[in-house]
């Protein structure tokens, strides 16, 4: 995994094991937003598809 802070991808999700820590950054090169339903018609409609939960902190 890598551990560098992109500053490209900004990220609040503190459970996500890819999250920077300390900062409010994604730790990956990329990510890939998903769908939560067929058809997206509002933002909570989607989804980072790339989050992996952390098992040591749970979700919050």
């Amino acid at each position: 995994m890598n551990q560098n802070v992109n500053h490209s991808i900004k990220c609040s999700v503190a459970s996500c094991v890819h999250h920077s820590g300390a900062q409010e950054y994604c730790t990956l090169n990329e990510i890939k937003v998903g769908c939560c339903r067929a058809k997206a018609t509002c933002c909570d409609n989607t989804e980072c598809a790339s989050f992996e939960l952390d098992s040591s902190k749970g979700c919050h």
